[in-house]
């Protein structure tokens, strides 16, 4: 057995797993630091903007990709954000598992990620039942938008809840 000098080292891994290299690129250019622009949507049709950052690795010996999203808390704007997602391939469904988790808002999530075209998208269910979809769109090697969205008939039709706008900061 391998023995880490700490739990980064233990946690951390230089690159994906040689066994999941292929199916690793729908998630795997995300690796590195972003600079994004967070955009709340209201039920009442007004919104806030603030800055944060997202930091994106690999984890458990390339086996998985984490990242951590932060956004403070400015008077006047969105509450901060400060949660953690988890993304391991499952070669059973071809699919991504996605689990996210918010411990400020106390929001815990689980999703399955797939390719749509040019796009990222995951589905799952929040506490209360009602389908989330979660979408990484306008994808470049510097950039994304990703929406977070809830439909309140079980699909029919979805609410933009939240949005980023991401830039590449390495």
């Amino acid at each position: 057995m391998t023995t880490f000098p700490s739990f980064p080292a233990a946690l951390h891994a230089d690159g994906a797993d040689r066994d999941r290299a292929d199916k690793s690129g729908l998630y795997g250019w995300l690796i590195g630091t972003w600079d994004m622009d967070a955009v709340r949507h209201f039920d009442d049709g007004t919104t806030r903007k603030s800055p944060g950052e997202i930091h994106f690795g690999w984890v458990l010996g390339g086996r998985a990709i984490q990242d951590v999203w932060l956004v403070p808390a400015a008077k006047g704007e969105m509450p901060s954000l400060f949660g953690t997602t988890l993304r391991v391939y499952d070669p059973g469904i071809d699919s991504w598992h996605i689990i996210w988790v918010d411990p400020v808002g106390q929001n815990h999530l689980r999703q399955i990620g797939r390719a749509d075209g040019n796009d990222i998208v995951q589905h799952g269910t929040d506490a209360t039942g009602a389908p989330v979809r979660w979408r990484f769109t306008e994808i470049t090697p510097r950039s994304f938008h990703w929406l977070g969205e809830r439909s309140p008939d079980q699909g029919a039709t979805w609410r933009l809840q939240v949005e980023f706008f991401a830039r590449r900061q390495d």
